[in-house]
Parts: C-alpha cells; structure tokens; sequence
C-alpha cells in the first residue's frame, strides 16, 4: 500500500458494525440478536439459546477449528446473510482452551506452555485469529455480534471504594482485548430497586426487587456493568427497551445528529 499525499481521504466511514452484547442469564439476548438484518449464528458447545429461535444456524461448533471454518465460509461464499452472531463467546473459551491443551498435550491450560500463564497467552492469540477473521467479514459488510455471559466481580476503584460489578465472563486478556476491538458494548438486564426495610436492633435489610419485569439494553458504562460505543454508538441513550428495532432506531437518530 502506497502511503503518500494522493492516499489521504476526509469523511465518515460507515461500517459494519462490531458489537459484543452481554447479559445476565436467561435475559433475551439470542432473541435480541435473532432481529438482527439477515441473521446467521453460529452456535457454540454447550449453549442451547438459539435451539428454540427460527433463524438460520450452522451446526453447533464443536471445536475451535469448527468456529475458523463457520468465519471462512462466510468469508469465501455468496450469500444473503448480513450478520454473524457467536453464541456465546463464554462457550466459547473451554473450546479453545481445549485446542491448546490437545496441542500441548496436557490437561489444564494452567499447564499449557509450561505453565506461569502462559496458557492464557495463547488463548488470546487465538482470540486475536478470531477477530481478524471477523474484520475479514466486516470489510464484506457482515456485522458480527459476540454475545456473552455476566459474572459478578469486586472491582478495587484506584479513584475511590471498591464495589461489586457486572463483568464479561471471561479470562481478563481476552475481555479487555474484546471489549476495546467492538464498536458497541451492550448490556442487557431487568432494572430493579432497592428497597432498605428496618429488621430491629438497628440493623437493615437491602432487597432487590423487579418492579415491572420490562427488559433492558444498556448501551453506557456504569459503575456497576460495562457498555459503550465509539462513533454512532457511542452517542445512543443508556437505556432502551431489549429490542432490535428500538436499538436501530436509536442508532439511526444518533446518526442524523
């Protein structure tokens, strides 16, 4: 590639977009992915979301080789299809622990490599074959979805306390990396209320209670979840109703702002 003068250019570039959506289980999110524009998901082993959806599916991979293969024929064929979604990136990750620990001929990933993390590593660099493979469909136009798990974790603010958190269910690498290659962070969840009840003796009670059942996306970061977007996605409101059509919609009025 020639970088001189004459390959300078101005403007906004429209892509397809990357987008890791995260939840807490049982929330919707195969179904909200499913609204997606001419949706195709790859169903990864041990996960059953996408079972009772009518969508187009290849068969359930297997083997990290089964997920490269999925990414090439969408790469390599003609098609209709003009959105990729991996269910779910958390499945994901014992599968390709699993490759390296075959590779390596041993039984843990904490022994891969001789041990000292290094297991960890080469997981990530998988991950890194991966994504290269899905910018390879993005420049095709085929927005991709991760869609991924939820624990809880304490996280130690260098600014302040330390408290609890909604983080994506995966090895640290590999979340971080993910979560900085996608153009859309969202997080899906009920919003509940606390309510503190007096229980004597000068002690409280906090409950969290679901007061109406409504479903959510979450499209910022908060203290106590992640989200966020760069470009377009970055300028959506924080809460939206858990729908395909109200998330494009939104992202159709940042647009024209």
């Amino acid at each position: 590639m020639s970088f001189d003068l004459n390959s300078i250019k101005k403007g906004v570039e429209h892509k397809a977009p990357r987008i890791v959506l995260l939840g807490v289980e049982k929330i919707g999110k195969s179904t909200f992915a499913a609204g997606a524009d001419s949706p195709i998901f790859l169903p990864i082993k041990g996960e059953e979301g996408v079972d009772d959806l009518d969508v187009a599916k290849f068969p359930r991979a297997e083997t990290f080789d089964d997920v490269l293969n999925a990414v090439a024929t969408l790469i390599k064929e003609e098609h209709e299809y003009k959105t990729f979604i991996i269910d779910s990136a958390s499945a994901l990750e014992p599968v390709i622990w699993a490759k390296l620990c075959a590779e390596n001929k041993c039984d843990s990933i904490e022994k891969v490599g001789g041990g000292y993390g290094k297991g960890y590593i080469e997981a990530a660099n998988k991950w890194r074959d991966l994504m290269e493979g899905l910018d390879m469909l993005r420049q095709k136009g085929i927005a991709v979805i991760l869609i991924g798990h939820v624990k809880v974790k304490r996280f130690d603010d260098p600014l302040g306390a330390s408290y609890d958190q909604f983080q994506f269910d995966l090895h640290e690498k590999v979340h971080l990396s993910l979560q900085r290659w996608a153009d859309s962070i969202l997080f899906a969840n009920n919003e509940t209320v606390v309510k503190t009840e007096e229980v004597g003796f000068n002690k409280e009670k906090k409950t969290g209670k679901d007061l109406t059942g409504a479903r959510f996306l979450f499209t910022q970061k908060r203290p106590g979840h992640p989200g966020g977007g760069r470009g377009v996605y970055g300028r959506l409101p924080y809460k939206l109703p858990l729908s395909w059509v109200d998330f494009t919609n939104s992202v159709a009025e940042a647009a024209q702002q």
